[in-house]
Parts: C-alpha cells; sequence; structure tokens
C-alpha cells in the first residue's frame, strides 16, 4: 500500500466488488439515491478559527445519538490533536502532518494546504465507501481544518465538494462566533466570507451563529434582515466612524446575499438550537434538489461539451500534422556541436 492510499474500514475491501461506482464515473450526472429513497444530506462544517467548529461537530454527534439519527462523520483537519467526535473516516489515519511538514520543509498552514490536497486525491474512494452506506444514514458531517482558507480556496477543498456534490444533496455549514460579531464591522466581515464561499462553492448555506450561551444572536439576525437596524448599530458606535460608509454600502450590496442563505441561532456548549439547526439543514437540502441541482447538471454538461470540442480538436490537428510531413520521421541530434577552434590549430 502506498503512503498515500487509503484504508478505512477492515471489511473495506469485502465489499469493493459489490460497490457502486463513484460519481461521474457511471454516469455524467449525479444520482441522489433510487425513487422512494432518501438520500443522507451532506455537511461541510466551515467557519472561522475560534468559531467552534470542533465543539459544533461534538454537540452534533451527541444530538444525533440522542434522536436515534444515523449519522457519519469524517474528520479533514489534519494537525488537530485530538477529535472529541466519533471520527469515521479520519485524515490522520491516511496523511502524516509533520511527515509532511518535514519531507516538503513547509510551515503548519502550508502542510495543512498539503495534506488536504494529497487527501483530495484519493476522496473519490471515500465517496464510493459513503454511496455503499447512503442506504443506512440520514447525515454525513464533515469537519474542514481551523485555517479556512485551507479548504475553501485551495484545489483540494474544491475537489472534494465537487465530489461529495455530484453524489450526495450537499449544504455548507457556516459558524460563526455571534460575541465577536457583536462589532458592526467584524459583523460584515464575517458576512463577506460566507458571501465568497457561497459563490465559491455554489452550494446552498445554513448561516448559524454559535456561542448564544454568551451572546444571544438576535441582534445579528436583524442586521441581515433589516438594513435600518444595522445603520443605527453603525450610528450608535462611535469606533465604526472610520469604516462607516463602506459597511453602509456593503450592507445594501449583500441584500440578496441574505435572503439566500439561511440563519439560526445555536450553542454547541449547551445544545440550545440543535433542533432548529437540522432543521435548516433540511430545508437547505431540499433547495440543493430544487434549485443547486439543475445548475449543477447544466455545468457538468457544458463541461462535458467544452472536453469533447477540444478533443476533437486536438485529434482534427494531430491529423493534419501527420498529412503535413507524411509520416516522414524527424530524427534530433542531442549532442551538442563542437565549437570552433579560434586559435587555429596548435
Amino acid at each position: 500500500m502506498s503512503r498515500f492510499e487509503l484504508n478505512f474500514d477492515a471489511d473495506a475491501g469485502d465489499e469493493a466488488e459489490n460497490a457502486p461506482q463513484i460519481a461521474g464515473e457511471a454516469s455524467d450526472y449525479p444520482v441522489l439515491g433510487a425513487e422512494g429513497r432518501r438520500s443522507p444530506v451532506v455537511v461541510l462544517v466551515i467557519g472561522m478559527a475560534g468559531a467552534g467548529k470542533t465543539t459544533m461537530m461534538h454537540r452534533i454527534n451527541l444530538h444525533m445519538e440522542e434522536q436515534g439519527k444515523r449519522g457519519y462523520y469524517v474528520n479533514l483537519d489534519p494537525a488537530v490533536s485530538s477529535v472529541p467526535f466519533s471520527a469515521n473516516i479520519d485524515i490522520r489515519d491516511t496523511v502524516n502532518y509533520k511527515e509532511v511538514m518535514k519531507q516538503y520543509g513547509l510551515g503548519p498552514n502550508g502542510a495543512i494546504l498539503t495534506c488536504l490536497n494529497l487527501f483530495a486525491t484519493r476522496f473519490d474512494q471515500v465517496v464510493s465507501l459513503l454511496e455503499k452506506r447512503a442506504d443506512a444514514l440520514d447525515y454525513i458531517f464533515i469537519d474542514t481544518p481551523g485555517q479556512i482558507e485551507a479548504f475553501t480556496w485551495s484545489a483540494g477543498g474544491k475537489i472534494i465538494h465537487e465530489l461529495l456534490a455530484t453524489a450526495f444533496p450537499t449544504v455548507i455549514l457556516y459558524i460563526t462566533d455571534t460575541q465577536r460579531c457583536s462589532s458592526p464591522t467584524t459583523f460584515m466581515s464575517n458576512m463577506l466570507y460566507a458571501c465568497s464561499i457561497l459563490y465559491k462553492s455554489q452550494l446552498p448555506m445554513v448561516c448559524t451563529f454559535n456561542k448564544t450561551d454568551v451572546v444571544p444572536s438576535e441582534f445579528a439576525i436583524e442586521w441581515m434582515r433589516d438594513f435600518e437596524a444595522y445603520q443605527l448599530a453603525l450610528d450608535g458606535d462611535k469606533r465604526e466612524e472610520y469604516m462607516g460608509t463602506l459597511n453602509r454600502s456593503l450592507s445594501l450590496v449583500l441584500d440578496e446575499f441574505y435572503k439566500s442563505i439561511k440563519t439560526v441561532g445555536v450553542s454547541a456548549m449547551t445544545g440550545n438550537g440543535i433542533e432548529a439547526m437540522f432543521t435548516k439543514i433540511d430545508e437547505a437540502g431540499v433547495e440543493f434538489r430544487e434549485v443547486f441541482l439543475p445548475d449543477l447538471q447544466r455545468r457538468l454538461a457544458e463541461q462535458k461539451t467544452k472536453a469533447e470540442t477540444k478533443q476533437a480538436r486536438d485529434l482534427k490537428r494531430l491529423e493534419e500534422d501527420l498529412r503535413s510531413n507524411r509520416g516522414d520521421k524527424v530524427v534530433i541530434d542531442a549532442r551538442q556541436p563542437e565549437l570552433p577552434n579560434a586559435g587555429g590549430d596548435a
């Protein structure tokens, strides 16, 4: 087995022969389960460092067990020291974070990015494994690295979320620290990042305001729903004078963005609001099927058409080249020519 080959379960090899094809291998469009079978919803848990993603995963794990819901958990953070939830698939079992730092001479962030890219090269095996267990699952939760840009802006992160979206209804659970959003400027920074993730991934999003046990989230949700309420908050905070004009403009620009995402206040510590969060996730799963899936199918069809056009163009060019040189062989002498003797013969 190569160093980066995935080996998740002892019984995975026994099921390999009967495993279904991965997305895009058997057909050009995603198959979200046969008629009458509810496909599990894949939830990508994304958020800034310190927002409480890992604690949220732990709370989700507890809630799923209490409610008798069937879940599957994937950890994509190679640098985490411990995982406080039952990770069925762990990137740390496949890629050694410290060894990657040592072999490639990278720092912490570069090593996380490289580990994720290495793991993405074999992520089709993960999708195949998830498809084999799909009938017995309600949700699939995927915890992403604390360095948010390592997943959202990397080639590996793009491969991972696209593979998942072509196989299952996939949504983004964006975790926000409510306490830090109490500043209008910090709130706007979080919303801009959420907006960039939404339009880069092109997946439905549930914006979760975490840590409501410390600070209630009603003010943040009101700012998203009521432009004037956000303006009053800017006017009432003298520290926002420098950024006030820009924040006002951005609030107007993001008005359509606010309408396209679902919001909920949650406390990962106490569990308050978890049930409402699951309701929003289910709604986002339905939205994926009705809105995002047709667009995904259209983009896949366009990519296929472009690939076929390029292949036909390259083949035509090759045929023209063969006709022009009549199949003659071109022999290249790689030896360096002898330099002339500038000083004459000795």
